[in-house]
């Protein structure tokens, strides 16, 4: 079987899964395209006017290609989700594109709204999970191959090889959200508190501040 079938196989499966077990609310509507420029506050987005609504709605190219990596942690995630594709409002699925530098990590990291499956499109990754009762759950995979990471538990991607790597990212939610553990806890805004971190981490404010100086946003 192509690779193109396997995933194509794989998707749909998804789709018709995350259908029957979706996280976000069921639709009571055929569509609900999301209205990005109301301002009206919800759970989700209000929908677009029906008579309004185009294909273009339910249309995104930016996963077809390969991400430009140009950062320090040596990879990048291009995300289909409702804000970037509004005719998935209320559907309760979306995906993202992941590409991995030889040697990039996407760091440790949760998603409080979805469970996420990865289909490695190229390359091999170590992937694994860390559960409530702090054990790792951890794999190699390679092209053709799928990993899962259950909603909201801590997991990471790790291409340990010499050639890059790609994956393709499909979650049972329309925002599934992103929070990685070293932004969230050393460059929040307002700061998390040094006293907190020395506390937790067992060392001193030097190191803390030596850490937040890394993640801080670059200045533009």
């Amino acid at each position: 079987m192509s690779e193109f079938k396997i995933f194509t196989t794989y998707l749909l499966n998804f789709i018709a899964i995350s259908a029957v077990l979706a996280v976000d609310p069921d639709t009571l509507q055929d569509l609900c395209v999301a209205d990005t420029s109301s301002g009206v506050k919800l759970n989700g987005f209000t929908c677009k006017e029906s008579a309004n609504v185009t294909a273009e709605d339910f249309f995104f190219a930016g996963l077809a290609n390969p991400g430009k990596v140009n950062n320090s942690v040596g990879s990048l995630v291009t995300g289909a989700n409702v804000e970037k594709i509004p005719g998935l409002n209320t559907l309760g699925v979306s995906l993202a594109r992941i590409d991995y530098e030889a040697g990039g990590l996407n760091p440790p990291h949760t998603h409080p709204r979805a469970t996420e499956v990865i289909f490695v499109l190229e390359g091999e990754l170590d992937v694994g999970f860390i559960t409530t009762a702090n054990k790792l759950i951890s794999k190699k995979v390679k092209k053709g191959e799928i990993f899962v990471f259950p909603k909201a538990l801590v997991h990471f991607q790790k291409n340990n090889g010499d050639k890059v790597a790609s994956v393709i990212s499909a979650f049972n939610s329309q925002l599934p959200g992103t929070q990685s553990l070293a932004a969230t806890l050393f460059a929040a805004t307002p700061a998390v508190p040094d006293n907190v971190l020395t506390k937790t981490f067992q060392v001193g404010t030097k190191e803390i501040e030596k850490i937040k100086s890394k993640l801080a946003p670059k200045k533009t």
